[in-house]
């Protein structure tokens, strides 16, 4: 089994991804092959966030001076 990319070195990857084609001197395939790799850990970074973001609680003050906790809804 394949061990699972933790979100930083996801992030990690996709950034060596961007810097690799920002400079521009990668030849037409190689530029398409690490675009197809910073695609996937994009994908990969937006799939951890929308794990967590669904995890979020947000706590809400009642007007009894009480906390209740709501889920996050993120907009």
């Amino acid at each position: 089994m394949a061990a699972k990319i933790n979100f930083e070195a996801s992030l990690r990857k996709l950034e060596d991804a961007v810097e690799q084609l920002e400079t521009g001197d990668l030849t037409l395939e190689q530029a398409l092959k690490v675009f197809s790799s910073g695609v996937k850990q994009a994908e990969s970074c937006q799939k951890s966030l929308r794990k967590v973001e669904l995890q979020v609680e947000q706590l809400l003050h009642q007007d009894d001076g009480t906390l209740q906790r709501e889920p996050f809804d993120g907009e």
